[in-house]
């Protein structure tokens, strides 16, 4: 599948100098474009970014707000999106949002299915 190979590709980027745990991950618009993120650290660790926040920032960065899928690659066979990510998805994309983890399709609803919303 193709983007889960841009996010394998996106993985060589990542800067991990401290967990050593790489992590790509390949965003498509809705409209067909990819964006493509890694994660990155920082030594005092909150301002790490991960791959999935990257990706969606760099989209949302050049006016894209529409989102179709998301590919994540890590370390480990199964590298699944952090909260605070999922979070961020659940602000920009619909629950039946698209969410690919190794060999897995998920929905965005099926692994935050009860996202914080201020309006409820």
């Amino acid at each position: 599948m193709e983007l889960m190979d841009k996010a394998i590709e996106a993985k060589k980027n990542s800067y991990s100098p401290y967990s050593h745990f790489k992590v790509g991950a390949a965003l498509l618009t809705k409209d067909g474009k990819i964006f493509t993120g890694c994660n990155i650290e920082s030594v005092s660790h909150t301002p790490t970014c991960c791959a999935e926040r990257t990706a969606f920032f760099k989209a949302i960065s050049e006016g894209y707000k529409e989102f179709e899928a998301i590919a994540v690659s890590g370390d480990t066979e199964y590298c699944y999106p952090c909260g605070v990510c999922r979070q961020v998805m659940s602000e920009f994309c619909d629950k039946d949002f698209k969410i690919y983890v190794g060999d897995k399709e998920y929905t965005l609803d099926e692994l935050l299915p009860y996202s914080f919303d201020l309006e409820k």
